[in-house]
């Protein structure tokens, strides 16, 4: 008998039941606080294994990297996606669809196409007023509404989630905290490459998913001080800018290239359009290609049109706010010309 033969396994018995094959779980989501709280929801209440797939703000087509496409994994599949664009990642969904998974798909961003499919549990709500992990919210009728105010107040809802925070009891000082825990985590989400930010969005889904309640989270987690005290050093910096340009109804500022700008463009813009509710706001910084990525919001006192005016240049996002990826230096002029004649809010009032 050689070796081979020796450690072959002996054939099973006609009589000895198949194991069933193993149900592979895969959280796919936007690695910002809205995407990163819908999953822990879910997950909450659904505490069973599953390989968590995230990345930085601007990392979208995620669904892609679900290791089935690739075939390097076989056997049922149960895969929740939170935060994503259905659009951006329609063909990845097909495919899923096509080979037989189940698919459980959270979002807020605007889709124009959706498959219908019996695998597809889609809940989907593009209005200005909602996101991702308040979606996941209402599907768990509440049962970890925490998380759920910690991922809204990270997307910049502070009136929704202060409402909300209100109608569950939930104290000045505890909304307080969990507005500071939601914009130390979406903060957390930007950069352009890992080197640029703290802790990756996987690692710190990692931490924050020990824990049921949040606000324990924050007082125990020391990476959760040490980002609110670095997102706290970066706004001070960004503050001393001044606009490229403005008028009396939009603004759009132009950040020098360095880490901890790119750590700062979101929040920098979820913080302006806050402080001066009646403007649009702009925030732009340089990127790879040499020209800019562009993060837009509508004011505050009219939340809509920002997806339209990135859609003329390529990009995308929500009603409320959006961006481009890639704005050629030739196009910035076209873009603030576009951006000073943008009718903010229409949608919002014909609604």
């Amino acid at each position: 008998m050689n070796q081979r033969d020796f450690f072959m396994p002996a054939p099973q018995s006609a009589a000895e039941p198949r194991r069933a094959p193993q149900m592979r779980r895969f959280d796919v989501c936007n690695g910002d606080a809205d995407g990163l709280c819908a999953v822990l929801q879910w997950r909450l209440q659904q505490p069973l294994p599953a390989t968590l797939i995230t990345g930085l703000k601007r990392d979208i087509e995620l669904l892609r990297q679900v290791p089935v496409l690739a075939g390097e994994i076989a056997g049922p599949l149960e895969v929740l996606v939170c935060d994503l664009s259905m659009q951006r990642n329609l063909p990845a969904l097909q495919q899923l669809l096509a080979m037989g998974a189940q698919v459980h798909y959270f979002d807020h961003h605007g889709f124009a196409l959706m498959p219908a499919h019996p695998g597809l549990h889609a809940h989907l709500d593009s209005r200005s007023n909602t996101c991702s992990s308040l979606l996941m919210d209402r599907y768990l009728q509440g049962r970890w509404r925490d998380w759920a105010l910690v991922g809204a107040y990270g997307d910049n809802l502070l009136a929704v989630a202060d409402a909300l925070a209100l109608a569950s009891g939930i104290n000045e000082r505890d909304r307080g905290l969990l507005r500071q825990l939601g914009e130390a985590i979406n903060y957390n989400a930007y950069g352009e490459t890992l080197a640029d930010v703290l802790i990756s969005p996987t690692a710190l889904y990692g931490k924050l998913a020990r824990f049921q309640d949040p606000l324990q989270a924050l007082q125990q987690e020391p990476v959760l001080q040490q980002l609110l005290s670095l997102k706290s050093d970066d706004l001070r910096k960004a503050r001393t800018l001044t606009p490229f340009w403005q008028d009396g109804h939009a603004s759009l500022l132009i950040l020098p290239d360095e880490p901890w700008t790119r750590r700062v463009s979101g929040c920098l813009a979820n913080s302006l359009v806050q402080s001066d509710p009646q403007r649009a706001h702009a925030v732009l910084r340089s990127d790879p290609q040499g020209g800019h990525r562009v993060s837009v919001r509508a004011p505050l006192d009219a939340p809509a049109g920002a997806d339209e005016l990135c859609r003329q240049f390529g990009g995308g996002g929500r009603v409320a706010a959006a961006g481009i990826d890639h704005l050629p230096v030739a196009r910035l002029q076209p873009f603030i010309e576009a951006f000073a004649v943008q009718h903010w809010g229409q949608r919002a009032r014909a609604a």
